[in-house]
């Protein structure tokens, strides 16, 4: 038996200017939306040329970025770098430490960036592993078609699994994240492991949850119930073109103190990570001596 999940709270999200001339809208992780466990931030991005995000640190969590439309740069103080096109993700684990920048691919008849960069606290356990990454260009993203291949709806499984489709990517701690588009009105139901914390994003047409009867509009993000006996939920899109992710981790039942790009457990691993940072050691070697070539861009 389908049981679905309800909104428990939305969220308005406003467009502010972030990094270096880079355009956000940010839900978790503003003022409205904390604590939301284990996501700390949702950003959906605009760069435009000449904007991005040079070089900077980050300890204690995994950035996932993925991009809607348009292109980015990266590049970092391990000696990783890339470009991440329209369709792809990076999943990045920060782990103990790295520095990196993010840049916008410009030029002319080249469309700005464009897409979703969510940060996901590690467990307690994984806060101190290496960096690493997984990467995914678009064909590499599976996709799950609920109603056939002809039908109104199709699932980008950046995580997880949807509808007998699994993605490759294998976080720590787990997180299902699903880019949905709904190319004509319909419903779907999406299964979701119990008492996972869940949320949408929504940025084009109009989805209703679970039996609401008043349509979601764009650029609102909800918060879903986790209630014992709920195994997914209901989506049904009212309107062509309707589009949002879709995430569902594991809750950590852990301290979050988090300054800036450092997310830790406790003041005292936050104060320890300032220390690794001014004196470029325990995965910050390189802190002070390295530059990234597109962050001066």
């Amino acid at each position: 038996m389908s049981t679905s999940r309800s909104v428990v709270k939305k969220v308005e999200v406003v467009e502010t200017e972030e990094g270096a001339g880079a355009v956000v809208r940010r839900s978790i992780g503003s003022q409205q939306l904390r604590n939301v466990t284990p996501f700390l931030m949702l950003d959906q991005f605009h760069i435009s040329k000449g904007a991005g995000f040079p070089d900077h640190p980050h300890r204690g969590q995994a950035t996932v970025t993925y991009m809607l439309e348009g292109s980015s740069l990266h590049e970092d103080s391990a000696g990783h770098k890339g470009e991440i096109k329209t369709g792809g993700v990076q999943w990045m684990c920060a782990g103990k430490g790295i520095i990196h920048a993010e840049m916008p691919v410009s030029g002319d008849g080249i469309p700005d960036p464009r897409g979703l960069q969510l940060w996901i606290d590690l467990p307690k356990q994984y806060k101190m592993v290496d960096p690493s990454y997984q990467e995914l260009d678009p064909e590499k993203i599976p996709e799950a078609y609920p109603q056939g291949e002809d039908g109104p709806v199709k699932i980008r499984v950046i995580s997880g699994k949807s509808h007998g489709v699994e993605s490759p990517v294998r976080p720590l701690g787990g997180c299902w994240y699903f880019h949905v588009i709904f190319k004509k009105p319909g419903t779907i139901f999406q299964e979701l492991p119990a008492g996972w914390t869940t949320f949408i994003y929504l940025w084009s047409g109009a989805l209703q949850i679970g039996s609401e009867s008043e349509p979601h509009k764009p650029f609102h993000t909800l918060v879903l119930s986790a209630a014992p006996g709920e195994n997914g939920v209901q989506l049904t899109a009212t309107e062509e073109n309707t589009e949002f992710v879709l995430a569902s981790a594991e809750p950590l039942d852990q301290p979050v103190v988090q300054y800036g790009p450092f997310v830790m457990t406790s003041r005292e691993e936050i104060q320890k990570t300032f220390i690794d940072y001014q004196l470029g050691q325990n995965g910050f070697e390189k802190a002070h001596v390295w530059k990234s070539e597109i962050g001066g861009r």
